[in-house]
Order: C-alpha cells, then sequence, then structure tokens
C-alpha cells in the first residue's frame, strides 16, 4: 500500500514539475517574434499573432494560440488574407512519459479565408509560393530525420473540432463575392486501420444560389496510407435561389467511397440518391493520376418526372415586349468538353416531360478530346421504340454535329399532339433519319441541318381532311348539283402512307409521297419549311373502289379521274383542297376521249368495219 501511494506521489510531484516548467522556465512567447518575423519574411505580408501563446494542462498538456492574421496584398478588398480566432492542440500526457507523441484533440475556431482575385492577374495568393530551390536533404538528415520520426502505425488523434470557417471568394470582373461557411467538421477518436466518425455542417451563398449541406459518415485510413475508406456517408442538401425551379430543391446520397492511393483511383458507390421525387443508384470510378481525370460511371433511376423541373411558358407569356426582347444568341462555350474524360452509362424506368411519356431509358455516352459522343440512346414511346446515336464536336468555336435515329411502331397521332399539340395524322410509324450540321444557334439549325430520310405509316389517317367527302362534293356539282356540301367527320383513312425526304436550308423535300387505301390512291410531291412552318404540297388523287356506301350513290363520274390535291397552310394548321378548274378539265378530256371514242366506233361500223 504504501509502494502505491509513493507511486501515486511521484507522479503527480513529476506533474506539478513539468507544469512549473513549462509555465516559469519555459516561456512559450519568447518563440513568438521568431515565428512571425518568419512568415513575414517568407510571404511578404504582415502577419501577427494578438494572443499571447500559452499551456493548456487539463485533461490533456497543449498549445492554445488566438488571433491570427495574415494580410492580403495591399490594395486588395479584404485587408486580412486569413484570420484565426483561437487554435488549441492538446497531447496526451501519459503517452508523452512513454516518449510517444498521440493528439488528444484537435480545436480550430473562428477561420476566415479572403481570396480576392484581380482582371490583370494579382490574387491573395501572390508571394505565397517560393521561387526558391528545395535544399537537397543529406543521407545523414534524412537517416536522423526517419530515426527521430513518430511511427505512423502509432497514430492517434483523440479527436478535431473544425468550427466557424468562412471563405470568401471575390472577383473583381463580375464584382461578386461568393461565400462558404463551415459551420463545423468533428473528427471522432482515430486511428490507423479503424473506423472513426465525422460530421459536417456546411452553406454557402452564391450570387444566385444557397446552399445548404450537412453529413456524416464514418473514416478509416490504412496503416500504409493507401487506401482510405469511407462508409455510411449520408449528405443532406437544400438549394435554394431563382434559378432553381420552385426556388427549392432538396436532396439527399448515401454513399460509399474507396480511394486508392497507389492506383489513383476512387471509386463511389451510390447506394441512394434521392433529387426530390427522384430516386437513383449507381457507381462511379475516378482515375486521378492523368492530367485530365477519367470518370466511369453507371447511374440507374426510377421513374422522373419533369414536369416540375421546367418553368411553366405561362409565368412569362404576359410579359412586357420590352421584357421580351432578347440579345443575339451567341455560340455556345464547349470548351469545357476538352477538359472532361467521361464514359457515363444510365437507364431510367420512366421519364415524362409535360405530356410525353417514356418508359425504359437505356443510354451510353463518353466524352474525350472535346468530342460528346451518344453511343446509344433507346426508349419506349407510344408503343414503339426510339434508338438514336449522335456526335457532338465541340473543338472548334462553332460545334458541328451528326446523328442517326430509328423509330419503330410508335402510334404517330397522340406523339403529334402531345409533342406539337398537332393533330394531323395517326398510324404505326417505321421513320428513319440521319443528318449532320453546324452551329447550335436555334436558327442556324434550322438552316443548316442536312438530313434525310424515310417514313412509312400503316393502319392511319389524315386529320382535318375528307378526301372522299371532298370527291363526292366535286361529283355532285359536275352532276349539276352546285350546293353540295360537305359533311361527316374530316378524316381520311388509309391503308398505307409512304415515302423519303431530304433537308437542306431550313426546307424539307418529299419527291414521293403515296398514301394507299381500298377507295383512292394519292401520290405527288411536296415540302415544308421549317423556318416559317409552311406547307406546300401537290398531289393527284385518283378513285380505285366504289363511293357507294361511303356516302355516294350512283355510278362514280370521277373514278378512274386524276383529281388534283393541294395541302397548304402550316404545320399547326394545314389546309386541304381539291383544284377544282384541273378537275373540270379532266373531266373534259376524259368526256372527249370518250366522245371521239364513240364517234370512231360509230364511223367504223357505217364503214362496215373498214
Amino acid at each position: 500500500m504504501k509502494f502505491i501511494k509513493w507511486s501515486i506521489a511521484v507522479v503527480v510531484s513529476l506533474f506539478i514539475l513539468l507544469i512549473a516548467y513549462l509555465t516559469l522556465i519555459f516561456d512559450l512567447n519568447d518563440f513568438k517574434p521568431q515565428i512571425i518575423d518568419a512568415v513575414k519574411q517568407q510571404t511578404g505580408r504582415d502577419f501577427s499573432i494578438e494572443q499571447d501563446l500559452s499551456w493548456t494542462f487539463f485533461p490533456s498538456i497543449g498549445i492554445a494560440l488566438g488571433d491570427i492574421k495574415l494580410a492580403n496584398p495591399k490594395g486588395f478588398k479584404h485587408p486580412e488574407m486569413l484570420s484565426v480566432k483561437g487554435v488549441v492542440a492538446e497531447v496526451a500526457l501519459m503517452p508523452l512519459l512513454s516518449k510517444e507523441v498521440e493528439v488528444s484533440q484537435l480545436n480550430l475556431d473562428g477561420l476566415t479565408l479572403n481570396l480576392d482575385s484581380y482582371s490583370d492577374g494579382r490574387s491573395s495568393f501572390d508571394g505565397l509560393t517560393s521561387s526558391e530551390p528545395t535544399k537537397v536533404q543529406t543521407q545523414t538528415d534524412t537517416a536522423s530525420s526517419v530515426d527521430g520520426s513518430v511511427q505512423l502505425s502509432s497514430l492517434n488523434v483523440g479527436g478535431v473540432a473544425i468550427t466557424n470557417t468562412q471563405i470568401n471568394l471575390f472577383d473583381e470582373a463580375t464584382g461578386q463575392t461568393q461565400t462558404f461557411t463551415l459551420e463545423e467538421l468533428l473528427l471522432g477518436e482515430f486511428s490507423l486501420d479503424k473506423l472513426a466518425t465525422f460530421s459536417y455542417k456546411f452553406s454557402a451563398n452564391l450570387p444566385d444560389l444557397t446552399v445548404l449541406s450537412e453529413g456524416e459518415g464514418k473514416i478509416k485510413v490504412a496503416s500504409s496510407l493507401k487506401q482510405i475508406s469511407i462508409n455510411d456517408f449520408i449528405i443532406n442538401n437544400q438549394l435554394n435561389g431563382q434559378a432553381i425551379p420552385n426556388q427549392q430543391l432538396t436532396n439527399s446520397l448515401k454513399l460509399t467511397v474507396e480511394v486508392n492511393t497507389e492506383t489513383q483511383q476512387l471509386v463511389t458507390k451510390i447506394d441512394d440518391l434521392a433529387v426530390e421525387d427522384i430516386k437513383a443508384s449507381g457507381e462511379v470510378k475516378v482515375s486521378y493520376g492523368n492530367k485530365i481525370p477519367a470518370i466511369v460511371a453507371s447511374m440507374n433511376f426510377g421513374d422522373i418526372n419533369l414536369d416540375k423541373w421546367i418553368p411553366k411558358s405561362a409565368e412569362t407569356a404576359d410579359k412586357p415586349a420590352t421584357e421580351k426582347t432578347k440579345s443575339p444568341e451567341q455560340e455556345p462555350d464547349l470548351s469545357a468538353l476538352k477538359t472532361i474524360d467521361l464514359n457515363l452509362a444510365l437507364t431510367a424506368k420512366s421519364i415524362n416531360v409535360d405530356k410525353i411519356k417514356t418508359t425504359n431509358w437505356d443510354m451510353v455516352l463518353t466524352i474525350k478530346n472535346g468530342i460528346l459522343d451518344l453511343n446509344k440512346l433507346s426508349a419506349n414511346l407510344y408503343q414503339g421504340q426510339l434508338m438514336t446515336k449522335a456526335k457532338l464536336d465541340g473543338r472548334q468555336k462553332v460545334a458541328s454535329y451528326s446523328f442517326n435515329t430509328d423509330i419503330s411502331g410508335i402510334q404517330v397521332r397522340p406523339l403529334l399532339i402531345d409533342v406539337a399539340e398537332v393533330d394531323l395524322l395517326a398510324g404505326k410509324t417505321k421513320f428513319s433519319v440521319s443528318g449532320s450540321g453546324k452551329s447550335l444557334i436555334t436558327d442556324n439549325i434550322k438552316r443548316n441541318l442536312l438530313a434525310k430520310g424515310q417514313f412509312e405509316v400503316a393502319d392511319g389517317a389524315l386529320y382535318g381532311v375528307n378526301i372522299p367527302q371532298m370527291i363526292r362534293d366535286a361529283q355532285a356539282k359536275l352532276s349539276g348539283d352546285l350546293n353540295a356540301a360537305s359533311s361527316g367527320e374530316k378524316k381520311t383513312d388509309f391503308t398505307s402512307l409512304t415515302g423519303s425526304f431530304t433537308m437542306a436550308k431550313g426546307e424539307v423535300n418529299n419527291p414521293d409521297l403515296a398514301m394507299a387505301s381500298p377507295l383512292l390512291r394519292l401520290g405527288g410531291k411536296g415540302g415544308v419549311n421549317i423556318i416559317t412552318e409552311a406547307i406546300d404540297y401537290k398531289l393527284t388523287t385518283t378513285l380505285v373502289g366504289s363511293l357507294e356506301g361511303q356516302g355516294g350513290s350512283g355510278k362514280d363520274a370521277l373514278k378512274g379521274v386524276d383529281i388534283p390535291f393541294a395541302i397548304t397552310g402550316s404545320m399547326s394548321e394545314p389546309k386541304f383542297a381539291l383544284d377544282t378548274a384541273a378537275l373540270f378539265d379532266a373531266k373534259l378530256k376524259q368526256e372527249t376521249d370518250k366522245a371521239k371514242d364513240k364517234l370512231k366506233d360509230k364511223l367504223f361500223k357505217n364503214l362496215g368495219g373498214f
């Protein structure tokens, strides 16, 4: 018992002697002028430590300092580049007695970093990087350094607390300051090869956006320092700003991260991503050893409804004309594509935009050396399938592009109504088109696009026109009934509608339109100006069946007669018409030819067959 008492007394005495030595004999502030002068000499900036350096002894031994300030270059918006209210580094006492260094706690509070940049190239970092050559360490120095260093296998940090940190980024070119605030970053007890808990709270104030973010997880660093793992990392974000649909966006993320410093690769597995009501999972691999990091990502989405992400047109419909005036459209700057090396595979259960409903999306996309290559994009829509490939070359100031698209089995009527609010055509569609162009300005796309393709619509109908009824009206007028009036639904059924087309200088040319039904045949050529949306078709219709049972009666006077037919107007309001004058000329010619034939037959008979 006496031995225990004496042992405790000795330890307490040593502790008191240590405190006395550190406080009475070893004055930390003797080093403060040297530290200040060294920083000034290296940076050329004013540096100050306002508070005296002091020891802390409970619960651990440590050093505390505060009111640290490092100035910005003279004339900058923010006089100080860096300021810190307080720093405390605590070292566990008992390991020190065993000649082991163990950081008990590291606290940093009130760090403010002001980074200013100017259009003439000046920035807050001027003068902070030394141009002097690095001193070559001798073999003796190296050996002594290694011998005296703390082994990383014994690294143990009781905890880290970084609080009230703020970063201000000022850009003279825009005159705006972006503010990032780290309210707290907490790290629990940390040792190599063991999981340690961490958490953070972060906010940012940007010119048109505010961000609130908080998260927590577990981190493990291997004793070799070659692997870093972050497990059960949960992040919750909230964004607010005028540029965001509905001015607010919330999202959450659960993921794991693996970093291999030897292979210089980072792998992130996204277990759960939620952006409002959009859910997703996936994986992202980053090889960061190259000049441009190589990213390979795969994402799997559920149902996506984009309606809430698209601004309502009604909100801008009543704006004054002065607000609608726009500056001339500029070519988008795609130079950023040169800094991206991305391979992305994406799937989605469904994507809905306004009234357009699509399912089973499958996309493969690559970006490298300034070229975006859409290797594959497939989706099911309107009882059919869409397949497309495309390429965008952003290496030049004016971008160029090419594409190849195939559509099969799509019901075209609901698609046209939902996409363009045009009720013109119905049927099951087979469509293919390939094209290329230059410039991404809207008007230039219409003018510069070169394309060709073909289409086929089966078991469909033309809406807005009843060609049989128009023929019946014409036939009635030929019979002397000038009061004949159209009635019934404006719709023309057909069994097939086919054709090919080319596109150049904003005009679509269709030279071989052909429509067939049990009652009639229609063929001809025409086109559409996509800039003005004007339609101009010259067609010919021929009756091959009887109008009887189709609302007609008696003998079909126009059967076999080529009936001129025209489609004009616009895509939104097409106009259909028979060329009545040409029709009468054709009918007159037919009757004249018949009369000639009868006269020939009669003369031939009167001449006894000679």
